[in-house]
């Protein structure tokens, strides 16, 4: 839904969509202490605050805590009611066409009340977790026959020879780590799917230097499921030498709103 901003008009910003509640709970502060409110339609609320159409900027450090602060908005009201559909941070609604934010706010919900009610009933009581799984190249090629050799070569060679093998080494390490990772990837994969109601591919992700990506995925589990889950990346990491696990959450599940794609972070309706 985009539009172009009135000049001067009231903008809201949002928070997340959740039920709509027989009696409204009392929602505290959100960003920047703005205070908290919901606008109600078919049977779905979103959480917002009054303030301007402009998106939130500043220095980095107080975006920062801007962040952390819509962020705890967002958990505290998925915790309120058990379920939610979190917007990203800076979505804000402005008034457009004679209608007033607040306007256009309750026609978007009701047009789409189906669709989020179902999509809040079908991640009740779920949580999503992060999960990122990175391999070391140097020690996953150590059983490469061309890399060992190469690499036990390296101290008879003058420095300007060195430094080239040197490059030939990281690729054929990097070869030899990809090749391992492809293989870990489909087992811890099946193995969390075990223990998950979906999984979303972080396909944007980015592993350090010297390492290969193996996994990086946003898990929609049970909350009884978080033990089992980390136990499954707790054997990965044991039975793989190099392996690097990250495994954080709980938290609201971000990577599976599907209806609140038109809210993008950053982004205005």
């Amino acid at each position: 839904m985009e539009a172009v901003t009135e000049v001067g008009a009231a903008g809201l910003y949002l928070y997340a969509i959740v039920p709509e509640p027989e009696t409204p709970p009392a929602l505290g502060a959100g960003v920047g202490g703005a205070p908290l409110r919901l606008v109600s339609a078919g049977g779905v609320a979103a959480v917002v605050h009054d303030g301007p159409t402009a998106p939130l900027t500043g220095p980095d450090e107080e975006v920062t805590e801007w962040i952390l602060q819509h962020s705890a908005v967002v958990e505290r009201v998925w915790a309120l009611g058990g379920t939610a559909l979190p917007a990203g941070f800076n979505v804000i609604v402005a008034p457009a066409d004679g209608e007033s934010a607040e306007e256009r706010l309750r026609g978007w919900l009701t047009a789409s009340a189906g669709a989020f009610a179902a999509r809040l009933r079908a991640l009740s009581g779920l949580v999503e977790l992060r999960v990122e799984i990175d391999l070391d190249q140097e020690v996953a090629a150590r059983s490469d026959p061309e890399a060992t050799q190469l690499r036990d070569s390296l101290g008879e060679r003058p420095p300007g020879v060195r430094r080239l093998l040197e490059r030939k080494l990281d690729e054929l390490e990097r070869d030899a780590a990809e090749r391992r990772a492809d293989e870990l990837y489909r087992d811890a994969r099946r193995r969390l799917a075990e223990h998950s109601v979906d999984l979303a591919e972080n396909r944007r992700a980015h592993a350090p230097r010297g390492f290969v990506t193996v996994l990086n995925m946003a898990v929609l589990a049970e909350r009884d499921a978080v033990e089992p889950i980390g136990s499954v990346l707790a054997d990965v990491r044991e039975e793989q030498p190099g392996v690097r696990v990250s495994f954080i959450g709980p938290w609201p599940p971000y990577s599976f709103t599907g209806a609140l794609d038109v809210a993008e972070a950053g982004g205005s309706l």
